[in-house]
């Protein structure tokens, strides 16, 4: 009987899993931007019933875990009957999550842009909008840009638990090679190494940001 290996269309199955990794991350990141932003903003808004709907927002996505998130999104349209693929059920529930989690991030770097520039622009006369967008966001992003690439590092290890709704991603496309080769070992440490070359330049970028910024402070 001729022992399994590991071949060329293999490994290409686990680049496809890749690459829906890839998809996952970036429509998550790609959708909790604008989503986020909101939840910022509303996080630090003037109104009350504003700050409190972000943030009931931002407690029930980060108060419970991503692996439940999935399956209340992929489970809970078809109680209404809506069946939705399981792709479509991991966008919208990593947009969410991201959400949340962008959202929490840059409220606390608009509340870290000093006030006398907001209350000097407000004596200017300037609106709200443009206090915004031209004097706190662009400061804001810069200081959470490091916090930023730091959720994006975990979103894209987030992306694995994909696989319990039935999507192939890169961890559940090494787990069916391995169960087809019978080379757990190989496999995941081929996994493994994909995610390895994904994350670990980001988490250096982002701390040479960090250090860079620390650096400007001084």
């Amino acid at each position: 009987m001729e022992t399994p290996t590991l071949g060329p269309d293999e490994l290409l199955f686990i680049l496809k899993g890749l690459m829906w990794t890839l998809i996952l991350a970036a429509i998550g990141f790609g959708g909790g931007i604008p989503f986020g932003l909101g939840v910022a903003l509303a996080r630090t808004a003037e109104r009350r019933w504003l700050r409190w709907t972000a943030t009931g927002w931002i407690a029930l996505f980060q108060g419970t875990p991503l692996l439940l998130q999935l399956f209340v999104f992929f489970y809970g349209f078809a109680l209404f009957g809506l069946r939705i693929p399981p792709w479509a059920a991991v966008a919208i529930a990593l947009t969410a999550h991201a959400s949340a989690f962008l959202g929490e991030i840059w409220r606390g770097a608009i509340q870290a842009v000093s006030k006398g520039q907001t209350e000097a622009a407000h004596a200017l006369g300037l609106h709200y909008g443009s206090r915004m967008r031209d004097i706190v966001l662009p400061q804001a992003f810069r200081l959470s840009l490091p916090a930023t690439i730091g959720f994006l590092v975990q979103l894209l290890k987030g992306t694995s638990l994909a696989a319990i709704v039935g999507f192939i991603e890169l961890t559940r496309s090494g787990q069916i090679v391995s169960n087809s080769v019978f080379r757990p070992l190989l496999v995941f440490g081929i996994v493994g190494a994909l995610y390895f070359a994904l994350c670990w330049p980001l988490s250096l970028w982002g701390g040479r940001i960090e250090r860079r910024l620390a650096l400007g402070v001084r």
